[in-house]
């Protein structure tokens, strides 16, 4: 995260309260005694089927006419990127084309999902579907990459090989939860950037979803961005596990897994320890609603292209311990011991594992991704172009208390806070004692829009990434388990 903490423009008229609950937070040690109802908020989220999505546009010419009608309400960079190459495609496909992709793809889980999906992110942002929470969740999307691909942050690394413009964000697919649609699958419509997508749930309930954003953002689509790039990483896991003698099942397992795995460390590395702790409190909740138990899965099938719910809470506690921030090693400590409350027996494809070895594992994994030098990066780490440090978590701190009263919101542009402080802030607070999670999440929705407004790359300007003015699924159905949500 970029900027300077200018306190005078944010504390306005409870100057002195928010002040002494910044101080307070800053110096008490890391509270996730909430984190129980934070579980049970998504469970009841994940179960609520009264918010649907808006239904597929099948009819060619009406969506053809809406897509039209919406053109001008992009800012420029979006209509040249992702809204004019779309309607240039279904107007090569035509009516027939059209129907064609609808029929070879009847499920709608491959060419006719993506076709939708980018329909519905075009469609959405453009006809004003839950409009606040729309904007709120774009400007995530947008700061996440625009904090990855900045000069500063980059500096010494050249551009991404494709798409350099944030993705699009929309709602729908319950049934996938958070789901992300890069670069690589996008560019079959002609676009110049990612689709990511979120429940229709997660615009009203279900705070911790919100934490798995940066998994897709600064995730996958950063990760299919760079050529090479995950190639490279897969490569070095596979060698640093096998140097340290964790053997070649786990070197296989973690290697195969790659996509998901960086993918989890990124999202630390740019949300801080609320995104180690969401992924827990998330994982917990979908398992509560689908599986009737509230606890990390600890069986890792040969089927489901992610690590292990256990592994990925252990690896997220070990990353967060390598951050750049005071309390880093604290808050590992307290992750650590709130994942082993789910231990049991960890299986990866069927076969039982030592479980010091599957965390030292997880270890290994962590530490290659976040501190590996990459010749893909021009030999940057990619903990060295994107970290959490101790002035995030001032930000951090200074939020909270903003989070939970209706007192003067900060003026987002002229302070340094940025839309992943905001979300960083309220999964924090959220999980912490006695928290009210509705009020935190309404909160969140407001502040971020508030920013989303004020955001120079939807005005009239060709404004790639502000901060230079200064399908891969999070989780997976296991074979033998009832239907969960995959997201």
């Amino acid at each position: 995260m970029q900027g300077t903490i200018n306190r005078n423009n944010m504390l306005g008229a409870d100057e002195a309260t928010l002040a002494a609950a910044h101080e307070a937070i800053l110096i008490s040690r890391p509270d996730i005694s909430n984190l129980a109802n934070c579980v049970e908020e998504v469970r009841r989220a994940t179960l609520n089927s009264s918010i649907t999505e808006p239904a597929d546009p099948t009819d060619f010419h009406q969506l053809r006419g809406r897509l039209e009608a919406v053109r001008a309400k992009f800012p420029p960079i979006y209509r040249e990127s992702v809204v004019n190459p779309f309607i240039q495609t279904l107007d090569q496909l035509g009516p027939d084309g059209f129907r064609d992709v609808l029929v070879s793809d009847p499920h709608r889980e491959g060419a006719a999902a993506l076709m939708f999906d980018i329909a519905q992110a075009i469609l959405q942002n453009g006809e004003g579907y839950q409009e606040r929470a729309t904007d709120a969740f774009q400007e995530v999307i947008s700061d996440l990459y625009d904090g990855f691909l900045s000069a500063e942050d980059r500096r010494g690394v050249k551009p991404p090989d494709h798409s350099i413009i944030p993705a699009l964000g929309k709602w729908g697919r319950p049934e996938f939860g958070p789901y992300t649609w890069p670069i690589d699958a996008t560019s079959v419509f002609g676009l110049e950037a990612a689709i990511v997508n979120l429940p229709p749930v997660n615009a009203t309930q279900g705070l911790l979803a919100w934490s798995a954003i940066p998994h897709e953002v600064t995730g996958h689509d950063i990760l299919h961005a760079d050529e090479g790039l995950l190639e490279e990483l897969s490569a070095k896991v596979r060698s640093a596990l096998l140097e340290q003698n964790a053997g070649n099942d786990l070197a296989e397992y973690w290697a195969t897994r790659i996509d998901e795995t960086a993918s989890d460390i990124l999202g630390i590395l740019n949300l801080g320890p609320a995104a180690a702790v969401g992924l827990i409190g998330y994982f917990r909740g979908l398992n509560a609603a689908y599986a009737a138990k509230p606890a990390l899965r600890n069986s890792g099938p040969a089927s489901d292209p992610h690590p292990a719910d256990i592994l990925r809470g252990y690896m997220g506690a070990y990353a967060v311990g390598m951050l750049r921030f005071s309390q880093a090693r604290e808050w590992k400590r307290l992750l650590e011991q709130e994942v082993d409350k789910d231990l049991t027996t960890i299986r990866l494809n069927g076969v039982a594992v030592n479980t010091d070895e599957a965390k030292r594992s997880a270890k290994i994994v962590a530490t290659t991704i976040m501190k590996g030098k990459l010749a893909s990066l021009e030999y940057h780490s990619l903990d060295e172009i994107q970290n959490w440090r101790n002035k995030d978590e001032r930000i951090v701190a200074l939020l909270r208390p903003l989070l939970t009263t209706a007192g003067t919101l900060p003026a987002p542009q002229r302070s340094g806070i940025y839309a992943a402080h905001v979300v960083a802030a309220a999964v924090t607070e959220a999980v912490s004692k006695n928290a009210e999670i509705d009020v935190i999440f309404d909160r969140m929705i407001t502040l971020l829009k508030t920013m989303h407004d004020g955001n120079p790359s939807w005005g009239p300007l060709y404004v790639q990434h502000p901060g230079n003015l200064d399908r891969h699924l999070l989780y997976h159905r296991a074979e033998e388990e009832p239907p969960v949500y995959q997201v």
